[in-house]
């Protein structure tokens, strides 16, 4: 069972997807909710939602085109407490291919260099639009939101990705 729910739909224009479920954020049942993450702050203002969410109203971001999920869905904690086993690009894959974004955005390097490694063989990503696509789907990376990520922090790629969200041209 998925420790917290996808929100993907048809009406999907950039899915938002993380490595695994923080500690805090399993255990309140909300995407990005501890204290340090600067998720829903950067949504706000780079303009990707309308205003400034709060982690509890999470499946609102489908009102903005948004939607979330995780590369790790039945796990959660760090990175470095996770299985082996716990990381799906296969099952990533699946939804995307399902939903049909216009982006596929992954908060930080980790996830993306585990999904683009294991469905590509490709190396470390840099931050940014990739060569790599799923479909018609770009494939994004973002520095990740985490208070434990600060010292990569840029919101620049955010406003970009905020650009191609918004302007409806094919990444």
């Amino acid at each position: 069972m998925a420790v917290l729910p996808d929100i993907l739909d048809r009406r999907t224009v950039t899915v938002l997807c993380g490595s695994a479920a923080g500690t805090a954020y399993a255990r309140l049942g909300r995407y990005y909710a501890g204290p340090g993450n600067r998720f829903w702050k950067t949504l706000f203002e780079t303009g990707l939602t309308g205003r400034l969410l709060d982690p509890a109203e999470f499946a609102r971001v489908a009102e903005y085109g948004l939607g979330l999920t995780d590369l790790a869905k039945r796990e959660h904690g760090p990175d470095s407490a996770l299985s082996r086993d716990a990381y799906d690009a296969r099952e990533l894959w699946q939804k995307i291919e399902a939903v049909r974004p216009r982006l596929l955005a992954f908060n930080g390097k980790a996830p993306a260099r585990r999904f683009l490694a294991e469905r590509f063989g490709g190396a470390a990503p840099d931050y940014g639009l990739q060569a790599e696509k799923i479909g018609r789907t770009g494939i994004f990376v973002l520095p990740s939101t985490s208070g434990a990520a600060r010292r990569w922090w840029s919101i620049d790629p955010w406003r970009r990705l905020a650009e191609l969200h918004g302007s409806g041209a094919a990444a």
